[in-house]
């Protein structure tokens, strides 16, 4: 069975592994999530790099948060769903959301946490894609958008 890897998918590893620019793995991810009605599997993956941006922005109690709602969406799904070490993921994760339940007593120091690839197909999209996608530098920290021209009328959003 051949398996194609959406392109948000491996951008989202490259920028996961490689870049541990987890805001904008939110941003790719939160996009083929919608594109995939919501899929459970991207949801998880989406929340463990909010998790890890928000405890890399001392934001203790939103890491926390993040790790447990991503293990609930991703603990039903093979080990190897998607071509990555799924399982090992979760249990990192689950290893985290403890440490962070007793930060109060025990701080911990942030670490990155890393995908595991073990499909060798969607080790050479991540690899061939990292070729194209440039870093972030630095790194956003919101979204952005874009201002409007001077002059322009400005919508409240409001009907």
């Amino acid at each position: 069975m051949k398996m194609n890897f959406e392109p948000l998918y491996v951008a989202y590893l490259v920028y996961f592994n490689r870049d541990r620019d987890y805001f904008e793995c939110h941003e790719v991810l939160e996009e083929l999530w919608l594109e995939q009605e919501r899929d459970p599997r991207y949801k998880g993956l989406l929340q463990a790099a909010v998790g890890l941006f928000h405890f890399r922005n001392h934001n203790v109690r939103g890491a926390y948060k993040m790790f447990n709602s991503a293990i609930k969406q991703l603990e039903p799904y093979a080990e190897d769903e998607l071509g990555i070490e799924m399982g090992v993921l979760v249990s990192e994760m689950r290893r985290y959301a403890k440490q962070l339940a007793a930060y109060d007593i025990l701080p911990i120091a942030y670490r990155d946490l890393s995908i595991e690839i073990w499909d060798p197909r969607l080790q050479t999209a991540v690899d061939q894609a990292s070729q194209d996608i440039r870093p972030n530098i630095p790194q956003r920290t919101k979204p952005e958008r874009p201002r409007p021209k001077p002059g322009a009328m400005q919508t409240t959003g409001h009907s």
